[in-house]
């Protein structure tokens, strides 16, 4: 598996690190995720959209506030996966963060694991088959650490 950081971006409040990690994209943003560093996100995640990854994990262990703006990214981040055949699996929400996904109701439609490990455990699991780097592998569950939003039967 290649751990090295492919890209990062960064702006005095928000770092976003980006490297390939089996068949995921795995996306670091680190800082405050808002109007004014919203497109410090969006251009690496497109940038591995475009590159072929239909799976993308956001592991946001590191993201200390996200506002509206910035759930617009992720949510149509998760669009075009879906379109590619994948998804994107959010891992490590600080409770800040966790907490405005379950207010919008976003929390619905992402798969969301406790830890980047689990998510990356999860490899596949819940995405459709894709092309390219991005094709996952298929079946597996989750584990009892995950939170995966279709199995809460909400």
């Amino acid at each position: 598996m290649d751990r090295g950081t492919v890209g990062s971006a960064q702006s005095g409040r928000l770092l976003v690190e980006v490297r390939e990690e089996g068949t995921s994209a795995v996306i670091t943003p680190a800082g405050e995720l808002d109007h004014h560093t919203a497109d410090l996100l969006r251009e690496p995640v497109e940038d591995c959209l475009d590159r072929g990854f239909a799976r993308l994990v956001v592991d946001c262990s590191r993201l200390e506030f996200c506002d509206s703006t910035g759930l617009n990214v992720l949510l149509g981040a998760r669009l075009r996966a879906e379109e590619a055949g994948g998804g994107v699996h959010l891992a490590g929400m600080l409770p800040v963060v966790a907490r405005v996904f379950e207010i919008t109701g976003a929390e619905a439609v992402f798969t969301v694991h406790d830890t980047l490990e689990a998510a990356l455990a999860d490899a596949g699991t819940g995405d459709s088959k894709a092309d390219g780097p991005g094709a996952g592998e298929s079946g597996g569950g989750a584990s009892g650490a995950d939170r995966p939003t279709a199995d809460r039967g909400e």
